[in-house]
């Protein structure tokens, strides 16, 4: 592919969810409330577990708050521009806009990828290796594996982003979806692109299912050596791992579907894309606060000496 210095086209058209201005209003109300309620949750999880030297100073807690930003992150990326489009006519997006939006998307999503391979890692070893848990999980080997996280989703993006940048743009601008992602935007250049979406497919398609199996191993691992040990600490190690089982499912599952089968229905594609992009930020906090008691009564501590020092003041 060469080089090219300037596209035809500056921009792209979205077409969003539905045409029925109606719906857009009621969207727009939805999704917004969906906006509020992600950062809200995800950002309660992050000062919580920062002001608190406990949960501060537990791995897993630790590995949760990250996850909560970069859920924070990637529903930024996406959703206030997918709100706003619901009061508007044309629903344009710059190229660079819509570059940027997929070069964020792909670097937040690859390190939440990794993220929680860690997260299935910290599960592990405090289950079965639960004396060393302290030693192996310290502080250096957490803040090296959120680095390496952010690490890897930076090299994923760019693996498919500095091909991406250089194609030319001439002729439709429309894409059919809530947002500018790579399957959609790859089919609207003016050039062959064939190879490149197959890369796109190898490196998002096949990698996020593969991780998804892995994870999927590594907690059937768990729990297989959790009842060999003891029988009590089967239903333990389900209850502990079951909140991970299913942020994972919820991340992973669109994320196969939309790039391991980009020849998908776009309806399809629009549903997936707003359950990645909303809907599993909005539950990641629900399915980790909501059944852990220890999460919950530091929350409310927080929440006391925030007013408290506020009403004294």
């Amino acid at each position: 592919m060469k080089m090219v210095n300037s596209s035809k086209i500056s921009e792209f058209v979205l077409l969003g969810l539905t045409n029925t201005r109606e719906l857009e209003i009621i969207f727009f109300f939805i999704f917004l409330l969906a906006y509020a309620a992600i950062m809200a949750g995800n950002l309660l999880i992050v000062v919580t577990i920062t002001f608190d030297s406990h949960l501060h100073s537990t791995p897993m807690y630790f590995l949760l708050g990250n996850l909560s930003f970069l859920d924070m992150s990637i529903s930024t990326i996406t959703t206030p521009k997918m709100v706003t489009d619901f009061l508007r006519e044309n629903k344009i997006i710059s190229l660079w806009g819509c570059m940027a939006q997929m070069f964020f998307l792909h670097f937040l999503g690859g390190s939440e990828m990794t993220l929680l391979i860690v997260m299935a890692v910290d599960r592990y070893i405090a289950i079965c290796k639960p004396l060393h848990y302290t030693t192996i999980m310290n502080r250096r080997v957490l803040t090296g594996s959120v680095l390496l996280s952010w690490a890897i989703g930076f090299v994923h993006t760019m693996s498919q982003m500095v091909f991406t940048i250089t194609l030319p743009f001439c002729g439709p601008n429309v894409v059919d979806s809530i947002f500018c992602d790579l399957p959609l935007v790859l089919k609207l250049a003016c050039t062959e692109t064939y190879v490149l979406e197959l890369l796109v497919i190898a490196d998002s398609g096949l990698l996020s299912f593969i991780c998804f199996i892995l994870l999927l191993i590594s907690y059937i691992v768990i729990l297989v050596t959790v009842q060999r040990r003891s029988s009590g600490g089967l239903s333990k190690a389900l209850s502990t791992l079951s909140a991970h089982i299913t942020v994972v499912t919820l991340f992973f599952g669109p994320c196969i579907f939309i790039y391991a089968w980009p020849f998908s229905s776009f309806s399809v594609d629009k549903f997936l894309s707003v359950f990645y992009s909303v809907i599993t930020p909005l539950l990641n906090p629900i399915i980790y606060t909501l059944r852990n008691q220890e999460m919950k009564a530091a929350m409310k501590n927080t929440m006391n000496n925030y007013l408290e020092t506020n009403w004294t003041t």
